[in-house]
């Protein structure tokens, strides 16, 4: 008998030294496909110039099967592999009397630097997107106003935003490159907030360490939202099971879209970034589902500054596995570049942001006439005349000592300014490849009813 327990025991032992290396690698390792999105941004700027450093900070969390891979703020490392001229921008900057050769930075990322400290090696294709971006949200409805109203607002916010240039903290930093930018020729370099979209090129495996899970407990994750009652309801009756829950949603866009290129009835899919999770922590919606969006309004950009216009929203959702069922999604915010200043009004759609078309080229007009008035001090005068071509300009206008070359230097700036926003091919709205939106979904039933209820991974039991 005692022979027959010894050999059970043996068993029992080889049985699990050969499964136990199996079970503990399923468990401590988490695997992120290739193809998936990393969107990193700069914390501090840095030159411009070919092998530099960066050091950047993933701006939201990475989930891979619903679990927690990678969080928010892990550091990501990578180099300047390459500078590419930026026509445009050097065109512009001619026009403006700025001769610097600007240029766009080729960054490839390759490292990870765990939250345990870890150093991770990736494999990623060279990033080219990167600008600074601000995130663009919804806004409460507003009433409508005239064309001289819009134009006074539009100067207030201008405004505004010139007052932080000298009151808001970094202001040192901005004057300098204030002037910096008068100059005809200047140092180039990274600015600080711009943001990569790093693809990964190849799967990428991590384990599973302390960090990661205890940021998988203590991160907010999305959940199911019930809307709020209104204060006068006349109906005791309750909502439908389908009004009594709200999703909002993060995802990536799966290709560029543009009001230039897209039509009316045009679909198009984004990956749902981040799990949706019950009250008990099962999975309501999962990380990958597809939302499949549609265009409703496409209006291309045209001559004379008339800017595209694009909205869409979204009607269906595809659950990985599982059958797709119809939802309600608007736009509810997204990534932009900071440069394009877009905006989105409150039903979803998105178009670029009104200049003042107005009141800078009457401002600039004004000014240059000053150089034309026989009264005042003609080196004042020419001084607040000669806006165009920064400081050469305003320097040659107040040596020469002339009327008419000063008042021709700022009459050059207002029929620029002119141009630039009455004249010029107007901007279409575009978002590319991987931009991250946010879409606010109410769905038309449970998905749950359709499929099993799924534990969030991350658990322990």
């Amino acid at each position: 008998m005692n022979h027959i327990r010894a050999l059970l025991r043996c068993s029992v032992l080889l049985l699990l030294m050969v499964t136990a290396p199996a079970l503990l690698a399923q468990e401590t390792t988490v695997h992120i496909p290739e193809g998936t999105p990393l969107p990193v941004q700069l914390g501090k700027h840095v030159p411009l110039k070919k092998g530099e450093p960066i050091d950047c900070h993933l701006m939201y969390p990475v989930y891979a099967k619903n679990k927690l891979a990678i969080p928010e703020g892990t550091v990501v490392r990578g180099t300047v592999v390459a500078l590419t001229p930026d026509h445009g921008r050097r065109v512009h900057g001619r026009l403006w009397g700025d001769f610097t050769p600007f240029n766009i930075p080729v960054v490839h990322f390759g490292k990870l630097i765990l939250p345990g400290g870890d150093v991770q090696t990736i494999v990623s294709d060279d990033a080219t997107n990167g600008a600074p971006v601000l995130h663009l949200s919804t806004p409460a409805p507003g009433k409508p106003h005239s064309f001289v109203a819009k134009q006074f607002i539009q100067l207030k916010q201008q405004a505004k935003e010139m007052t932080e240039v000298v009151t808001a903290p970094g202001r040192k930093d901005r004057m300098v490159q204030l002037l910096y930018r008068q100059l005809p020729y200047h140092p180039q370099r990274i600015e600080t907030a711009t943001m990569w979209t790093v693809t990964l090129a190849e799967p990428l495996t991590l384990k599973e360490n302390a960090a990661t899970e205890q940021a998988e407990k203590s991160s907010v994750v999305a959940t199911v939202v019930p809307p709020k009652p209104t204060p006068n309801s006349p109906s005791p009756t309750p909502p439908p099971a389908e009004d009594k829950q709200t999703w909002h949603l993060s995802a990536y866009l799966q290709q560029t879209i543009s009001s230039g290129t897209e039509k009316k009835g045009d679909t198009f899919d984004a990956v749902v970034a981040a799990p949706i999770f019950n009250p008990d922590r099962t999975v309501e919606v999962p990380e990958g589902s597809i939302l499949v969006g549609t265009i409703t309004q496409s209006k291309p950009a045209r001559f004379f500054g008339r800017a595209g216009k694009l909205r869409f929203d979204f009607r269906e959702l595809r659950f990985p596995g599982a059958p797709s069922q119809p939802v309600q999604g608007t736009l509810a915010g997204a990534n932009s570049v900071k440069s394009e200043k877009l905006k989105i009004d409150s039903e979803g759609g998105v178009q670029p942001q009104p200049q003042n078309r107005v009141i800078v080229p009457l401002v600039l007009t004004f000014l240059a006439s000053r150089a034309l008035d026989d009264d005042g001090n003609l080196t004042a005068n020419t001084a607040v005349s000669s806006n165009g071509f920064g400081i050469v300009g305003r320097v040659v206008g107040i040596v020469s000592g002339s009327r008419y070359l000063a008042a021709g230097i700022g009459f050059y700036a207002a029929a620029l300014s002119v141009y630039e926003r009455w004249l010029v091919h107007g901007k279409n709205v575009a978002f590319v490849k991987n931009t991250r939106i946010e879409v606010t979904i109410v769905p038309s039933r449970n998905p749950i009813s359709a499929t099993t209820p799924q534990p969030n991974p991350s658990e322990r039991q």
